[in-house]
Order: structure tokens, then sequence, then C-alpha cells
């Protein structure tokens, strides 16, 4: 499928998916997809006649092969520009709803035909409009957009630099193999042969270069990356490790998982030095990564101010990539903040927000089974839906894939405390909290509620005092708790400002908190010390 093609396609799924299909006609067609100006004739110029019989037969082709078990299926009628929706097997009861009256439909004898769409229906069948043609448009437009690449070189040894040694190579391999589970980073390698550093659009933004040296006790690693358009050191850092009380291939794990955590995670070093990358007028593919690092800005705060902004962004990068799992992920966990902090849903959003969560961190763990912010986003899903062991399950399943992801040690911690395993998930909190490169604010708040029910509550209100948090309104819900039972009379302004900037949480308050807390003992446990604050159960 060319370019063109592919653009007819996107463009007329998108108008008709959008409730615009009546305005779908070769005048329009001509002038937005094949930039034909307004004096456009259909009937002295046939493009769009033309490039709609080959597309009608691309797809055909793509249906009696490669396509043929996928779960949609897309046509083009002839005698019009219009697509049709057909499922190719019926779907679950559960997942329907009444489709919109204006989504042509047809049935057809050999295939079930469409009788309801699931809640993320507009989104998905776009996706898959643009994915499931890729196989004709091979090299055209990536599945994923302009991710970093970081090409990791042979760790030099200092004691025989011209014989590279076992212990070299092993920490080599450790590297590579722990920062390959971070799935946004493409990690390179050269062999020892010394193969060229690729080039064009394969080319690394990044390299990784390092060192070891040991004697008979100590092993010590230096490690460096560097910035390859300019040859700038972004990051050094040395460690050790002490060979008289361990083995060396548990002393190249410790290491490699530092050095992968360091560069790796959400806020490590390749994410801030892409953040701080100026793009002059960024091609799509850009664009779309640096709207992943702009949902982790947002996630800093979690401000509702920002959230409009970061859910219709993501929306267009998973139109744009289909293939993009780490986008679908992100933007299921945006979904999940209109149910747990209340923030407005766009304008026509379809189901609620657990259903297109749920929908969209699926399809990230089905485009790839070992993302972890995939799996993060269903744990959210199923945690948020009330099904809290289902979740922490999860996240205990995506920490054994990745435990050197922080952002994943954090939340997976978070969740897996608030179903009442405190000391588990606490450890893990804390631990994020001690190896992330930031932010703070989030875990901190975690440990607040951790101290407060240890009943140490002097650390909980350091903890809750030092979160960064100041417009989430679960940052005031736990500050409330903790001042309450204290007898802190700040407690009291607490409360005001949830009145005055999250009613929701005074309205029905122990509804709020049973949303996220497992144990009836512990909701329990937080309402008495809201009480304590002046917050009825209920208001009236």
């Amino acid at each position: 499928m060319s370019p063109r093609q592919r653009r007819f396609l996107d463009f007329v799924v998108t108008e008709t998916l959008a409730g615009r299909a009546e305005r779908i006609k070769a005048y329009g067609i001509a002038v937005e997809v094949f930039g034909r100006d307004e004096s456009f004739d259909a009937q002295n110029d046939p493009i769009v006649r033309v490039e709609a019989g080959h597309l009608r037969r691309a797809m055909e082709r793509y249906y009696l092969g490669a396509g043929r078990d996928d779960p949609v299926m897309i046509t083009i009628p002839k005698g019009g520009y219009v697509p049709r929706f057909d499922w190719t097997e019926d779907p679950a009861p559960d997942q329907l709803q009444a489709a919109p009256p204006d989504l042509p439909v047809a049935p057809r004898r050999w295939r079930t035909p469409v009788t309801g769409l699931v809640a993320l229906a507009a989104l998905v069948l776009l996706a898959t409009a643009i994915a499931v043609f890729r196989p004709f448009a091979a090299g055209d437009i990536p599945l994923r957009p302009d991710v970093p690449r970081l090409l990791v070189q042979p760790f030099e040894d200092l004691s025989q630099p011209d014989t590279p040694s076992a212990l070299a190579l092993g920490l080599t391999q450790e590297v590579i193999g722990q920062l390959a589970k971070f799935r946004d980073i493409v990690v390179l390698t050269r062999d020892q042969a010394g193969l060229p550093v690729p080039s064009g659009a394969d080319a690394p933004r990044y390299i990784l270069a390092g060192s070891v040296d040991s004697d008979d006790s100590t092993l010590r690693v230096q490690a460096r990356v560097v910035s390859r358009p300019d040859g700038a050191v972004l990051w050094a850092d040395s460690y050790s490790g002490d060979l008289t009380v361990a083995r060396v291939l548990q002393i190249e794990r410790e290491i490699a998982a530092q050095v992968a955590t360091a560069l790796g995670q959400p806020y490590g070093v390749i994410f801030q030095a892409d953040t701080a990358r100026q793009v002059a007028r960024p091609p799509e593919d850009w664009a779309a990564y640096a709207c992943t690092l702009s949902y982790y800005e947002y996630r800093v705060s979690l401000e509702q101010a920002n959230h409009q902004r970061i859910r219709d962004c993501l929306e267009r990068t998973v139109a744009e990539f289909p293939g993009y799992a780490t986008a679908w992920a992100l933007l299921a966990q945006v979904y999940i903040d209109e149910l747990r902090f209340r923030f407005p849903p766009a304008s026509g959003a379809t189901g609620s927000p657990y259903e297109r969560a749920l929908a969209a961190a699926e399809r990230a763990v089905a485009l790839e089974p070992t993302n972890i912010r995939g799996l993060q986003a269903k744990m959210f899903a199923l945690f948020f839906a009330g099904d809290m062991t289902a979740a922490a399950d999860v996240g205990r399943k995506a920490l054994a894939i990745n435990p050197n992801d922080t952002e994943l040690l954090g939340e997976a911690g978070y969740r897996i405390a608030l179903t009442g395993n405190w000391d588990e998930g606490c450890a893990l909190v804390e631990a994020a909290r001690a190896r992330s490169q930031g932010p703070f604010g989030y875990y901190e708040t975690a440990l607040a509620l951790c101290d407060y029910i240890r009943g140490d509550l002097e650390g909980a209100a350091t903890w809750i005092r030092t979160a960064k948090m100041h417009e989430n309104p679960q940052y005031h819900l736990i500050a409330a708790i903790i001042f309450a039972e204290k007898g802190d009379p700040a407690s009291a302004a607490e409360v005001d400002w949830m009145r005055q900037n999250a009613p929701h949480l005074v309205t029905d308050t122990r509804r709020e908190v049973a949303l996220r807390v497992g144990r009836a003992e512990d909701v329990d446990r937080f309402m008495a010390s809201l009480a304590k604050a002046g917050l009825p159960e209920r208001a009236d």
C-alpha cells in the first residue's frame, strides 16, 4: 500500500468514526488527501476513483492472507467511499454496547455482523485501520516513533586492555540484558570484531561505554553515556563490589542493575537528555515520542490542568502509531485518572473511564506482553475496578520482568500496600524512593500512609509535608487523615481545600476511600481519622 493510499484509508476511517460519514465525497478526499485545489472536478480528474480501486484490492489481498484472523474487517463498498466495519467473530456480550446510529455497519453472510462496539471502539478501529495494512507499506511509517537508541560498547578491561577479559565481557552482556528490559529504549550492540556504528534512521542517539578494573578484593566499574551527535558526556558514575564476600556473577548483576536503572527508568538519564533536546520543526515520529515524555511531566504533580492536553496528545499518538504499546499504556493510565481523580473525560467519550482504560491497557499488553507500562496500566485498571488482588498479582508479574523500573516499583508497591499487604508494599515504595531520580512527591505520599499505618505519626507528617503534590486531591485527603490523627489543626485547612477544589471527596467520603483501599478495617481506620478532621462520611 502506497503512502497516499494509506492516507486515503486514514481519512475516511477518521471521518466515519467521528460521525461525519455524510461528508466523505470525492471532492473532500481529493483536497484533503491528494492535495488538489478548490477547482477539483471529479468528472475530469479520476484520481479518487482510481486510488479507491487500488485501495480496495490491497485490502482484499490483506484479508485473504495475513489479515484473515483479524477481529475486525474494514471494507469500502463500491459506489462510495464510506468504510464499513465487520466483526470476524462474535465479540463477548459483556464487551458490547449499542453502536452509534450513524456508524455504517452491514451484515455479511460469511462473517458475524457488527452488533455493537467496545467502549474504546472508535480509537481501536482507527488504529486497526492504520495498522493492519502495514505489511503492504513496510518501511513507510514505523510502528513506533523516534524512541531513543543506545549503543552499548564493550566494557574495557584496564588490567589487560589488549584482550577483553571474561569479567569485562560478562559485565557488558549483563548490562545489555538489564537495559533491554526497558522497552522504550532500543539497545544496540557491537561484537569484538568492531562492527560499524549504524547510520541513518538506525543510528544511536546515545553511547554507553565503560571500563572495569579489579584486584584480589574489589571490582571497580566506570560507566558513562555520551551524546553521539556532539560527543557531550551526559552522565558518568562509578561502582564497586567486594570480591571477598560475593561471587563475581552476583556483583556483575548488581552493578548492571544499577547502571540500567540510572539510564532506563522513566526519569533517568535518557529521559532527561531527550526532554532537554531541542528539535527544530519536529517530524511526526519525534512529536509522538515527545508526547510520552510529556506524560511523565504530567505525572510529577497529576494536576487536572494538564490532563486534557496529555490525553489528547496520546490519543493522536496511538492513532498515528497504533503499534506503539507504551503510548497505549500511558493513555490507559490517563483514562484511569478520570476515575480516581474525577478529572473530566473528553466530550463525547464512550464507556466508563475503567472500560476505556482496560481496553487501552489490554491493547498495549497484546502488542508487547512484556511492556512494563502496559502491565502497569492493566494493574491500575483492575485495581480501580475493585479486583485489587488481581491487580497486585499483575504488579508482581511486572516486577519479576523488570525489577529495575522504579516507576513500576513505586506504583506496584503502592497498590500492594493498599490491598492490605502494607509491609510488602511499603518496602517496595521505599526502594523506589531510594533508587529513583525523581519525582518524589508521589512516593512520599505513599510513605506518609505507610508511617500512619505503623503508628508513626511524626514520620507520616514529615513525609506529607515533604511531598510536592499540592494540586492533587488525594494529597489533601491523605494530609487530612494524618494531621487529624496527630491533632494538628492543619487538618481543617486540608478539608477546606477539598470542599473548594474536590467536592467529590466530601460528598461521599467512604465510597471514595473504599475505591482506593482494599481492607474494610483500613477503610474504617481512615474514616475515623477523617471524622476527627470534621469530615462526615456523607455530606447532606
